[in-house]
């Protein structure tokens, strides 16, 4: 806006010009500072504005000569108050912008570490998953994913950490590795979902939890097991059409079973060839266009021609974008698992 700057002086100078000797619109160049620190992050470049503009009023007085000579100084005084403002505020919106920018490296780095590459392909099952960057540079979450080989196929964690930055990483930290321990020891699903709530009960606090959904899938034709753990449910696409696949009983987000009692449940779902698994976050059915909406996440799945998880995925993520228009508000996590055959 240093144009917008410029063109602004050279307009008061102009009007003060036609206008005679009587009256002066030097006040007006109080706004050239402010102006000229908009979309810069060089505190010097309002500062250097607002003192040329000074300098520009105490022109003025000869061109006045009638006007008080204490408007023309009162003027210059409010554009070096405003160019020094202007300045600070420049400042510390950059040291801002730098802090932020530190925070969102650190916490993706630690993100990346954590998210391991998934498989491909083990046996009939194909699987992809995509991750998508809140828009927003402080709101990286503890959204995870993991795929664990088992014995018999697969098992899948998909979960999102209540809270953001580097505390919800290092959460996610902890849930993986529970996670990554108790798949192949435990051979009952409900067993490991028990196991990761009681491991987060003791480290988190009363107002912290974690929703997640568990599959089983095997690699071989037959039924995959589900446990929701206070998630948003899995979309089932089958050739019939799209259905959520909803938990037998609720349950709540890990960390929060003892408040509530009972177990989790795990649900049997018939996994034929052809059938497609989707899991998401709640980034993805949380995304709002401009009238507010949300997401229609399985009326959009249910369009879609790709049988293949990973070109089902990125074309689903340039529809939520195009849906949100303006980028999400939240970090988002999807995996896809398709059965082919």
């Amino acid at each position: 806006m240093v144009l917008g700057g410029s063109l602004l002086t050279a307009a008061t100078v102009a009007i003060d010009l036609v206008t005679g000797p009587k009256s002066t619109f030097s006040p007006v160049l109080t706004a050239v500072p402010v102006l000229a620190g908009v979309g810069t992050r060089r505190a010097l470049v309002p500062l250097l504005a607002g003192v040329l503009s000074a300098m520009v009023v105490l022109v003025l007085i000869f061109v006045n000569p009638l006007v008080s000579p204490v408007i023309h100084a009162t003027a210059a005084g409010a554009v070096l108050a405003v160019a020094l403002i202007s300045s600070a505020n420049v400042a510390l919106v950059a040291a801002r912008e730098r802090e932020l920018v530190q925070v969102r490296t650190v916490s993706e780095t630690a993100q990346r570490a954590l998210l391991r590459p998934v498989p491909a392909r083990v046996g009939s099952l194909e699987i992809a998953v995509r991750y998508l960057a809140a828009a927003a540079e402080a709101r990286i979450g503890g959204d995870l994913y993991e795929v664990v080989r088992t014995a018999q196929g697969i098992r899948v964690l998909l979960g999102d950490v209540r809270g953001k930055g580097l505390t919800a990483v290092e959460t996610a930290s902890d849930v993986l590795g529970v996670f990554r321990e108790a798949a192949r020891a435990e051979p009952d699903l409900t067993r490991v979902a028990a196991r990761l709530d009681s491991a987060l009960t003791r480290d988190l606090g009363t107002e912290d939890f974690v929703t997640a959904v568990l599959l089983d899938v095997p690699q071989g034709p037959g039924p995959a097991l589900v446990v929701n753990c206070g998630h948003p449910p899995p979309l089932l696409r089958t050739a019939a059409g799209v259905s959520e696949v909803r938990p037998p009983a609720d349950a709540p987000p890990l960390a929060l079973l003892g408040l509530t009692g009972g177990c989790y449940r795990a649900r049997s779902v018939p996994f034929g060839g052809g059938d497609l698994l989707l899991i998401h976050t709640d980034g993805i059915s949380e995304a709002r266009d401009r009238a507010g909406r949300f997401y229609p996440v399985a009326e959009r799945l249910a369009q879609l021609p790709e049988r293949d998880p990973g070109a089902l995925l990125d074309h689903l993520i340039a529809d939520v974008h195009a849906y949100a228009g303006s980028g999400l508000d939240d970090d988002a996590a999807l995996l896809a698992i398709h059965r082919a055959g």
